[in-house]
């Protein structure tokens, strides 16, 4: 069987080699990876090259031009190939200077060898190919050496032992030269057999490597792609602290001016008993100020101090009731720090404030919604439509507040699910205003 080129063995290794040309060929047109293409060349001329053992006789003057020809090519793709495997260009500087004259040295030998072959015949062909041989072994071997001390990465180990087994195989059969083909005929092998084995066991493992260099692109686009999104969240909390730190000078300066108010009255016991509440909302705040985002029991905790100190400050005051889903953990449903507080505000100052109603109530309701969280905030004050015609100035602090929470909620989700809806529920003599904001549970 191994003295057969015919022979099954010798046919599945040709088509194996042509194959795996085939396929990295291809993978070069895909990503234009040099790589791959200097392989590929270096697949096709081995199988050239061992195609001339079956190909018919006329076909024989072709091969006997361009067989040593072929092989100068194809160990001049396969040093190209080292070159950019191994990244000798930054790991071997000097030494790759050698590497670069020796891809010169073999493509130039291989149009030597043509012209030898048409005014000097085949045998001076092979008596010139053994003469230069042994030196591109040994420049080899040396090359193997400085590549395993000097890179320190598996690649290299791993080519370096595919190399070493094709290299050594091939020596095994350019003994032909000294011992005689009859040598081997005896033990029943071909000579060229143990090219064909070599050739094998290499692309196998180059095969590998080259898989494994696809899955470390893989890895690294992933990693640049979760470092890309740990960036862009960064960006998003630096987005939303900014946009906290508009609303919170916001929010102080009008529970300063309500504690102005008490000292206006002279009303010292509700100034001193507003300033205890308002120190303690700060405190909170303060604590809550080093995170853009806050749990959403902490953050009703906050509005509910809030809404104790603008009980106190509006005349007649006002009823505030909230009614929350069981169905919701409020302890992991994270929000905007004080993302509620503007709209709370507005429905007081811009909406119960200037109605005439004597039971002046805010309503605040936190359920579940088609998997999202629905906050609806309503009041039974004057209506948005007439607060717009009555103050248009108020209408411009309502848009900063309410448009900066806004904006915080869709950076926090990413502008995904959020919405927040704003509608006069004015019907007869009832008026209000009603707003609804729904943002993701998750």
């Amino acid at each position: 069987m191994l003295l057969d080129f015919n022979a099954e063995i010798y046919s599945w290794i040709r088509g194996g080699l042509f194959v795996l040309f085939l396929y990295h060929f291809l993978i070069f047109f895909q990503n234009r990876n040099k790589l791959y293409l200097y392989y590929s060349l270096y697949l096709l001329a081995l199988t050239i090259y061992l195609l001339h053992h079956v190909v018919s006789a006329q076909f024989e003057p072709f091969y006997q031009y361009a067989n040593f020809a072929i092989q100068f090519l194809a160990y001049a793709a396969y040093v190209a190939f080292a070159r950019d495997l191994l990244d000798t260009r930054t790991h071997l500087i000097k030494w790759d200077k050698y590497f670069e004259l020796e891809i010169k040295v073999l493509v130039l030998l291989a149009p030597i060898f043509m012209l030898i072959q048409f005014f000097l015949g085949y045998e001076f062909q092979v008596k010139a190919f053994t003469a230069i041989a042994p030196a591109l072994t040994i420049f080899t071997f040396v090359s193997f050496y400085i590549v395993l001390t000097r890179i320190n990465d598996n690649f290299s180990l791993y080519f370096v032992v595919g190399s070493l087994i094709y290299v050594v195989l091939a020596n095994v059969s350019f003994l032909e030269v000294f011992v005689g083909r009859e040598f081997f005929i005896n033990k029943g092998v071909e000579p060229m057999f143990f090219v064909y084995l070599g050739a094998l066991l290499q692309s196998i493992i180059f095969s590998v490597i080259l898989g494994l260099i696809i899955k470390r692109i893989e890895e690294k686009s992933k990693n640049a792609e979760i470092r890309l999104a740990v960036k862009l969240k960064e960006m998003e909390e630096l987005k939303m602290t900014a946009l906290q730190s508009q609303m919170n000078p916001h929010f102080l300066f009008n529970s300063l001016n309500s504690i102005n108010n008490f000292v206006i009255k002279n009303d010292v016991e509700k100034a001193s008993d507003y300033i205890t509440k308002f120190s303690k909302l700060i405190r909170v705040i303060l604590n809550s100020s080093s995170s853009p985002t806050s749990s959403l029991t902490e953050e009703l905790a906050v509005l509910a101090l809030y809404v104790k100190l603008e009980q106190m400050r509006v005349n007649g005051s006002f009823e505030y009731t909230v009614n929350v889903d069981k169905k919701l953990d409020l302890d992991h449903i994270k929000v905007p720090t004080l993302f509620l507080q503007p709209f709370i505000e507005n429905a007081i100052w811009h909406g119960i404030m200037k109605s005439d109603e004597p039971n002046k109530e805010i309503q605040l309701i936190i359920k579940e919604d088609k998997g999202n969280v629905l906050c609806i905030i309503r009041d039974n004050g004057i209506g948005i439509n007439k607060a717009k015609e009555i103050d248009k100035m108020s209408q411009k602090r309502r848009f900063f507040g309410t448009e900066a929470t806004g904006n915080r909620i869709r950076i926090l989700h990413q502008n995904k699910g959020v919405k927040i809806e704003t509608i006069d529920i004015s019907k007869g003599k009832k008026t209000g205003t009603q707003v609804s904001i729904s943002f993701p549970i998750a």
